[in-house]
């Protein structure tokens, strides 16, 4: 029995295929495909968990005989005593040839049960054991680019605060939420000086870490009380990192009594409908094109293992058939601001394309908060010195040799 759960390229798309032969594969049959999606959350949490329950819905809309398992708040709260090999166990006895664990939270446990079932393909949403080439045969990980999208966050937080005060609820620390941070913090002070004409030094930016993706009492800080107290700090924008929406719940309420505040949500695109009115926009995940791809490549099979951290369409960051991660802008942008955001991802799009004039933010020099160099001045950071938020990955040649993530120098908030 499997341990219950574990609390834990930018530049361009990476694929690595084929690290060895073998894959496991379902060919397509009068029946179809059945596959499996693993929720850490609620599947209408609005945030992180629904985002991907919606993309399996997509699946089966988009490909004829596709018909998907889900399982919700697999979790220590919500389920104590359910292990992921349960769920696995069950969804492979309902005939699942693909299975996909959507948390980073499921990434150990998922390298031990894809070893138990060898002709079922494995997904970790958000892991990295294909890019180290430790993963099983049928076995391969997938992740959006969104620190695009936390970038454009960091933008419009920058264009629209009046006290100069930004703040972050961060879920637990690890490096996917450490660059996060790092990649809202780069954007909010580019902003801030291009657009603004003001001193990126003089912008206050804070980070407070709940413990998990989203509250469960008793473990994690309760995140409407950092919220509460973000505003009662003297920050007036908010942006949410974790998977639920308490950020602009509680922007809206205090919107409604009179307070000019806001908040920026994270992972659903449709987070905004909770406060319109106070929503700068949202970041948030596509994953129905990149599902139906794999569940297809499955269901023919041609899917071979791979890690994939699929950036946007850049010529539609939007577009429902193409894009991977995406930005909806929010009633709280005024057309001004809106216009300056359009400048500003037309410059991130530049940048990712490697065409002259491009904005690449992960530019040194850069320094981490222990003052420890992340990146020289000219220095263009790596794939994986952005995705370990590390300035030594480039060197490792195993995951523990990878120095632990750190916030950049300027962030007000604990990396450890």
């Amino acid at each position: 029995m499997l341990r219950k759960l574990s609390v834990l390229g930018l530049l361009v798309a990476v694929a690595l295929g084929g690290f060895a032969a073998g894959a496991p594969s379902a060919t397509a049959q009068d029946e179809g495909i059945i596959f499996g999606v693993i929720l850490v959350g609620p599947r209408d949490d609005h945030g992180w968990s629904e985002a991907h329950y919606t993309a399996g819905l997509y699946v089966e809309e988009n490909l004829p005989g596709a018909k998907m398992i889900a399982l919700e708040s697999l979790n220590s709260a919500a389920r104590p005593e359910t292990t992921l090999d349960q769920v696995v166990e069950d969804m492979v006895n309902q005939g699942a040839k693909l299975i996909l664990t959507t948390s980073a939270d499921f990434e150990v446990d998922t390298t031990e049960v894809a070893a138990l079932y060898p002709d079922v393909v494995f997904i970790n949403i958000s892991g990295d054991d294909a890019l180290w080439g430790i993963a099983t045969d049928n076995l391969g990980n997938i992740m959006g680019q969104m620190e695009y999208g936390k970038m454009i966050a960091g933008c419009a937080a920058a264009l629209k605060t009046q006290t100069g005060s930004i703040a972050y609820v961060g879920p637990l620390i690890d490096p996917e939420t450490t660059r996060l941070v790092n990649s809202t913090y780069l954007g909010a002070r580019h902003c801030y000086e291009t657009y603004r004409g003001l001193d990126p030094d003089d912008l206050r930016f804070q980070v407070t870490w709940i413990g998990f993706w989203f509250n469960i009492p008793g473990v994690t800080l309760d995140p409407t009380e950092v919220v509460n107290g973000f505003f009662d700090g003297g920050a007036d924008v908010v942006i949410s990192g974790i998977d639920t929406t308490e950020a602009i719940v509680v922007a809206g309420q205090r919107a409604a009594q009179g307070q000019t505040v806001w908040a920026i949500p994270y992972d659903f695109e449709g987070a905004c409908a909770e406060a319109p009115d106070i929503c700068l926009g949202v970041p948030y995940f596509h994953w129905g094109p990149v599902y139906l791809e794999t569940v297809r490549q499955v269901m023919e099979g041609t899917w071979e293992p791979s890690w994939i951290w699929r950036g946007p369409d850049w010529d539609d960051i939007n577009n429902p058939e193409t894009t991977t991660v995406g930005f909806i802008y929010g009633d709280g942008l005024t057309d001004e601001e809106k216009a300056i955001l359009d400048e500003f991802i037309a410059q991130l799009a530049a940048g990712a394309k490697g065409e002259e004039g491009g904005l690449n933010l992960f530019t040194g020099p850069l320094y981490f908060q222990d003052g420890s160099v992340y990146l020289e001045e000219g220095e263009v950071a790596t794939p994986k010195q952005i995705w370990f938020a590390a300035a030594n990955a480039d060197e490792a040649t195993t995951p523990d040799e990878v120095n632990p993530p750190q916030l950049l120098q300027g962030i007000i908030g604990t990396s450890q």
